[in-house]
């Protein structure tokens, strides 16, 4: 495997674990948030749950309510690139591709 295929794959995995993170996180769409409370959110997740702990909350969400996960991991895919995008910026607008069924 080539070194610029061993980093986009590193990459995709930290940004997936994020992800993991951010789903497992108390975080809310009715909460408007910042880039800084995207990465709080993150943060604490990850120090209260671990990378295991975040992906097997999510897993269980899944399991026990799939369509409800399924749109809470869109929301969580799209504030994850909105805040990566925006490390300053209030995330209170609406990102690119923001669809109502995601609130």
């Amino acid at each position: 495997m080539s070194i610029t295929t061993q980093l986009f794959v590193i990459r995709l995995n930290v940004n997936d674990t994020r992800c993991e993170a951010l789903f497992a996180s108390g975080l809310q769409p009715s909460d408007s948030p910042t880039a800084d409370m995207v990465a709080e959110a993150i943060i604490r997740a990850m120090q209260q749950f671990g990378i295991r702990g975040c992906a097997g909350r999510m897993a269980q969400e899944f399991g026990d309510h799939p369509h409800a996960a399924a749109t809470r991991m869109r929301w969580v895919r799209q504030l994850a690139a909105w805040a990566a995008a925006r490390p300053h910026a209030s995330l209170s607008a609406e990102p690119p591709g923001w669809s109502p069924e995601c609130k």
